[in-house]
């Protein structure tokens, strides 16, 4: 880069420096802004916090008839409620409640043909009155379809006609203007949260399952390792005796280059381990530990953790004990296996 070009790229950053938007700093919105966007977060929190006392015999009955739907739990909501209405609807299918949303404009053109008996319906219209989920809602009932509604306007004529009827009014929008969907969306989208929730525990949706819905994502990755599928066994776990010199030690845990080697009794019991942390420090604080034994240089009382728990809890545990690797015991607390921070990021835990 030329002189001319650096000092002119240099101008700039100062400049931008000055006005708060270099990476130093965090540039603070000027008061009205501020208080525009706490007001609004202020709103949107409180309007989620006043569904909490609702939480009463309509949820439990809403809860039920999602829980017995023999078919799918169709989603369906208009403008932006249809948009909260496809997160919704996808919540439901990743936690183990087939869901699937339906275009109210488009159902009455055709697609209410994927409504089926034994489905249950999860309709969302704040203000009860919107004329394309009226228009569904003939065909719905004679098929006998539940119908479940989230409403801001509980007296509504779609409330009326609904077999179940969740209440999620909201005092004020957080917008200015008390006109755009901004704190109703968000309780709709809270409480069909909560609904997923509920469903997922009584289902007892479990950490495999979940894998099985994700099997690309991370987080099916993250639930669908075990210990046992990346720990090391059989010769590729380092085992010394704790009599053991620590010449000989060294040796084993060059060998196995993982950077520590279990030390076991005369009966085979994990005792603790040698890592190359304990072999700088013992080296820096007496010199030189040859003539030392393992039982003179190991730690005691390692960390273990059982080969069928989930990778991702030994990742945890790694992290929060400042480790980088896990024994694996069995029968008689003998180490089976050894499991390694590297193993887990290969495996793209992380």
């Amino acid at each position: 880069m030329s002189d001319r070009k650096s000092s002119g790229f240099e101008r700039r950053l100062r400049r931008r420096k000055s006005l708060g938007g270099g990476s130093d700093g965090a540039q603070s919105p000027p008061p009205r802004e501020r208080r525009l966007a706490e007001r609004v977060l202020r709103l949107e929190a409180e309007g989620i916090l006043a569904l909490v006392p609702r939480l009463g015999d309509a949820f439990v009955r809403a809860v039920q008839c999602l829980h017995e739907c023999r078919g799918r739990v169709i989603v369906s909501g208009m403008g932006k409620s249809g948009l909260i209405g496809r997160k919704i609807a996808a919540t439901l299918a990743s936690t183990g409640t087939p869901a699937y949303f339906l275009h109210p404009a488009e159902g009455v053109h055709g697609d209410l043909g994927i409504v089926a008996r034994g489905d249950v319906i999860l309709a969302i219209s704040n203000s009860g009155e919107t004329g394309e989920m009226l228009a569904i809602l003939e065909h719905l009932k004679r098929l006998g379809t539940p119908i479940v509604l989230m409403t801001g306007n509980p007296q509504s004529t779609l409330a009326r006609q609904c077999d179940v009827v969740l209440d999620l009014s909201v005092a004020e929008e957080a917008c200015p203007m008390n006109l755009a969907p901004t704190t109703s969306t968000t309780a709709v989208l809270a409480m069909g949260d909560a609904l997923a929730m509920v469903l997922l525990d009584r289902k007892g949706l479990r950490p495999e399952g979940y894998a099985a819905l994700h099997p690309r994502g991370t987080l099916g990755w993250r639930a669908l390792f075990r210990v046992a599928d990346l720990m090391h066994t059989g010769d590729g776990v380092p085992v010394v005796h704790e009599e053991m010199a620590m010449k000989d030690v060294i040796v084993e845990m060059t060998a196995k280059r993982l950077g520590v080697t279990t030390v076991v009794d005369a009966t085979g019991r994990l005792v603790g381990v040698v890592t190359d942390g304990d072999l700088r420090r013992l080296h820096l604080r007496e010199g030189s530990i040859l003539g030392l034994r393992a039982r003179d240089c190991m730690t005691r009382n390692p960390k273990v953790i059982g080969a069928g728990e989930l990778a991702a809890r030994a990742l945890e545990m790694m992290e929060s004990f400042a480790i980088t690797s896990l024994a694996i015991v069995g029968a008689a607390e003998k180490p089976v296996g050894l499991i390694h921070l590297h193993d887990i990021l290969r495996a793209k835990i992380v």
